[in-house]
């Protein structure tokens, strides 16, 4: 079964496949995810989850500052199919020395990180570096290699052994040492786990390759710099604002949100590689239509979980994480707005960047990152965690139309208006059904909160296929493509 299965999932398109595979590790992983943070959320508290959100904070930014965007400067050079192995080696000796001047400068520096020294997790911070050494250059050649459904299901373990780990060590009662400690042992199995797929081999290399690598990464790396101002400036600064116990149910808050962003980051880590090697094919119609596809999938998500967000996300927050989460309705409101602009700016972001337009993509993000930094300086101590949220959905859309119109210069951005008001017409229906039945039953547990989130998905799916042949017509085209008869799973 599992061969044939395996067989008719093959005659799918490259880009379908791949996308449909990232897609269900992304479900998998983010259902494990919600269910391991209400675990957290209820055995150690807001506290807690907020000095391990602050972690993951300053792991982001200095794995960047560690990584000087080399990491997808490697994958863009890759995929391109010229001299692969010259450019991994570049890559893997030019990380590493940026790993451990960073590593070094942390140590020199340590007392500084007042937040990571009362929390015990700085030795943690320095050991997750080190192990992203080989991490990352084997991730990285992975997907450079074209073989995303092996990156993606590498992620997926990565992510699934960090959980697994968190939740023994919180059994434990190792508390947020126990949850930091989860992340380095994620990145090390994963890591040797996608070694065996793993088939570039180091060389020697010039100038030439060190030349064309450093000049990509060093504009992907100013603007991945603006993408990490919108990922973690808003949690460094409620850390500092405000108290840890925030910091976790503004991040709670915004991982719930996150379950709107299942198609947008399965197609992008797919098309990415891809859209990087039409562009350099110049076959710019097939670009064209994967954004335009693209948009269509990630807002056929995106929009019926903001509507059902704005509806239930009250009774959610309280049910699965505790009363204390319940007062991130209002940021989790205007989160799940930012997640559906978030499509468009990611795509137009993203495509940018694959079409070595990394200046055109640093100059808007650099624009909307510094708006970002003022607005969450000026409404966090005004606003609080909703303050945060407001700055974050202010300047998203500053990002989004700048990325759009330095795109728009370069290739014709469509959108299917057929489909996305089809998608829109769905959703309304969806919440008027939510709507009165939360007028009808009073959401006094949680199973009668479930039953509204089942029966809208049901009706927005039921209807959307009704309305929309042609999203029908695909969705039936890979049904029928990887379909089993009966005697294998009867």
């Amino acid at each position: 079964m599992l061969d044939l299965l395996f067989s008719r999932l093959m005659r799918i398109g490259d880009v379908q496949r791949q996308s449909i595979v990232t897609f269900v590790w992304q479900i998998a992983y983010t259902a494990i995810g919600f269910l391991s943070t209400m675990y957290f959320a209820h055995a150690v508290g807001a506290e807690v989850l907020g000095a391990y959100f602050l972690f993951l904070a300053y792991l982001g930014i200095f794995s960047l500052a560690a990584d000087g965007g080399l990491g997808g400067a490697a994958v863009k050079r890759i995929s391109e199919g010229e001299e692969p192995d010259a450019y991994f080696s570049t890559f893997f000796v030019l990380r590493s020395v940026l790993v451990i001047a960073t590593v070094l400068l942390l140590i020199v520096f340590r007392d500084y990180f007042v937040d990571l020294n009362m929390s015990r997790v700085f030795t943690w911070l320095l050991l997750a570096l080190a192990v992203s050494i080989f991490h990352g250059a084997i991730a990285y050649g992975v997907a450079g290699s074209g073989k995303m459904g092996i990156f993606t299901t590498c992620v997926f373990i990565d992510n699934v052994s960090r959980v697994a780990v968190q939740v023994s060590a919180t059994i434990l009662g190792y508390g947020v040492g126990g949850l930091a400690g989860g992340v380095v042992a994620g990145l090390l199995i994963s890591a040797l786990i996608e070694v065996r797929f793993f088939d570039l081999h180091p060389v020697r290399f010039g100038w030439k390759h060190i030349k064309s690598l450093t000049s990509f990464s060093f504009w992907l790396f100013l603007t991945s710099s603006g993408y990490m101002v919108f990922t973690y400036a808003d949690t460094v600064m409620i850390g500092y604002f405000m108290e840890n116990a925030d910091v976790g149910v503004y991040r709670v808050v915004l991982q719930l949100t996150l379950a709107a962003t299942f198609t947008t980051h399965a197609m992008l880590q797919t098309l990415w590689p891809k859209v990087s090697r039409w562009g350099k094919t110049k076959e710019t119609g097939l670009i064209e239509t994967s954004l335009s596809r693209a948009i269509t999938y990630s807002l056929l998500l995106a929009v019926p979980v903001l509507a059902g967000g704005i509806l239930l996300g009250d009774r959610l927050l309280y049910f699965f994480y505790g009363a204390q989460f319940e007062r991130g309705y209002t940021a989790l409101v205007l989160l799940l707005f930012v997640q559906v602009v978030n499509v468009f700016q990611h795509f137009f972001t993203s495509y940018l960047s694959a079409l070595d337009r990394q200046k055109e993509a640093f100059r808007v993000t650099a624009i909307a990152a510094s708006a970002n930094i003022a607005m969450n300086i000026v409404l966090i101590p005004l606003a609080g965690i909703a303050g945060a949220a407001v700055a974050t959905l202010a300047t998203m859309v500053l990002n989004a139309a700048l990325a759009g119109s330095a795109l728009s210069g370069l290739i014709k951005i469509r959108v299917e208006s057929g489909s996305l008001f089809n998608i829109f017409s769905a959703s309304l229906v969806m919440s008027l059904l939510i709507l009165g039945y939360r007028m009808l039953v009073p959401l006094s547990n949680i199973w009668l909160t479930l039953v509204p989130v089942v029966l809208g998905a049901a009706v927005f799916i039921g209807l959307l296929m009704r309305l929309d042949s042609r999203i029908r017509n695909e969705l039936r085209e890979i049904a029928g493509s990887i379909y089993l008869p009966s005697k294998y799973w009867m």
